[in-house]
């Protein structure tokens, strides 16, 4: 529920803004800053929970950033000021990075291992369903355009406020996790935990070794140097032209010429939920270098033809979009898997940690320019910074990412012991 309104929160700024443009007065400078300052706030949110939640539990973050999130959604409905309501998007944007941090991890450590893997994927679906109804229901909203008058944009962007309201309700109560309780205060709490909540069958997790100390320098010598500007900056050229095209959709079908953009922008939305099922059930089946290669050329090549032809007839501009999201929707399930598997054990949570900060400074920095350069250059010079972004994605990514499939990669050494025989 966390991750539905986490996606939420971040997808309905782009239709309420669509709205609020003339009664605010919005210009692409302001458009661009109040929809990416969630973005930038994730950055520092996720930073300062990871630091708190290791020293007081994961526990009362857990609940504390539901009704944060609650407080805050409410709060957009009385703001005029474009500058406080950027202000009030990026703590909403620090809630949520609250959340990915805090909610991934009580998660991961309540998950039986045999699960897990499939339990957390999943979660990708759950924040794009989150994201994806947004639009939805901001279309909805709309529609009482009515009875809401000049006040619809604030019915719709602080909607949110609702699925704040479940998530608060559903977590109040919620356990400590078993893990921190066994490092912080002993076995015994740890386990009268587990089998009050998953049953005496189950018993603690196996503690590990303490993992050899290193420097965050080391992420960038010659042994890792690789892995990290590969997982940096796969991360970034993903979520730049997700944000950017997603959050100002109706814009940017407007744009290129599509009838009916809001039909248009539902189709958009429904094949990303679409991408992000296909790529949960293909992660696995083929290697993570295909993977991030393919789907990156791919929506590059989609758009190009997209932002070229522009006088398309509708059946094949709205057959492109829809392969568009879904290509582009595929890629991002990687963004779950692919980091944690680059880093030894020692240097796993730097490593994660910049490149989750890296793909925020990019999604806000794009989010934040694209009406700018939209409002300045047009829209095939914004698509045009799009494309480049996603075919650079893929050149990083077949020149410098190494294979972490444990089925490729077990299949490569075989056919490498085979040569040598």
């Amino acid at each position: 529920m966390g991750q539905i309104c986490d996606g939420y929160i971040l997808g309905i700024v782009g239709i309420a803004l669509t709205y609020a443009t003339g009664v605010l007065g919005l210009d692409g400078f302001w458009m661009g800053l109040i929809g990416a300052g969630a973005l930038f706030g994730i950055l520092l949110g996720s930073l300062m929970a990871g630091i708190i939640i290791d020293r007081t539990g994961r526990r009362v973050a857990y609940t504390f950033v539901a009704g944060f999130s609650l407080v805050l959604s409410v709060v957009q409905f009385f703001i005029s000021d474009p500058a406080i309501l950027a202000a009030v998007r990026f703590l909403l944007g620090m809630c949520v990075g609250a959340d990915y941090t805090v909610g991934v991890a009580l998660l991961s450590e309540w998950t039986p291992e045999r699960i897990r893997t499939k339990m957390m994927s999943w979660l990708m679906a759950a924040w794009t369903f989150g994201y994806i109804i947004s639009y939805f229901a901001g279309l909805l909203i709309a529609s009482m355009g009515g009875d809401l008058g000049a006040n619809g944009w604030r019915w719709i962007i602080s909607s949110s406020a609702v699925l704040a309201l479940i998530t608060l309700v559903i977590r109040v109560g919620s356990p400590e996790s078993p893990s921190w309780t066994l490092a912080k205060k002993g076995g015994k709490e740890a386990l009268a935990l587990v089998h009050r909540y998953l049953g005496t069958e189950y018993g603690l997790p196996e503690v590990e070794k303490d993992a050899a100390s290193a420097s965050f320098a080391k992420l960038f010598s010659p042994e890792l140097w690789r892995n990290t500007l590969t997982s940096c900056t796969f991360f970034l050229c993903q979520v730049l032209p997700f944000f950017a095209i997603s959050i100002f959709l109706p814009v940017v079908v407007k744009g290129l010429n599509i009838a009916n953009p809001h039909a248009s922008g539902m189709l958009y939305n429904g094949f990303t939920m679409v991408g992000v099922i296909i790529g949960i059930l293909i992660a696995d089946l083929i290697s993570r270098r295909a993977f991030l290669m393919w789907t990156f050329y791919g929506a590059g090549v989609i758009l190009t033809v997209m932002t070229v032809w522009q006088n398309m007839p509708p059946t094949i501009a709205l057959v492109l979009l829809g392969a568009f999201s879904t290509v582009l929707a595929i890629s991002i399930v990687a963004e779950w898997l692919y980091p944690p598997e680059l880093f030894p054990t020692e240097l796993r949570g730097s490593g994660v940690g910049l490149t989750i900060a890296a793909s925020r400074i990019g999604a806000g920095m794009g989010t934040w320019m694209l009406p700018v350069v939209m409002e300045q250059y047009g829209v095939t010079v914004t698509l045009g910074c799009c494309i480049a972004t996603l075919f650079i994605g893929g050149i990083v990514c077949q020149m410098l990412a190494p294979e972490t499939s444990p089925k490729f990669m077990k299949a490569q050494s075989g056919a490498s012991s085979a040569a040598t025989v």
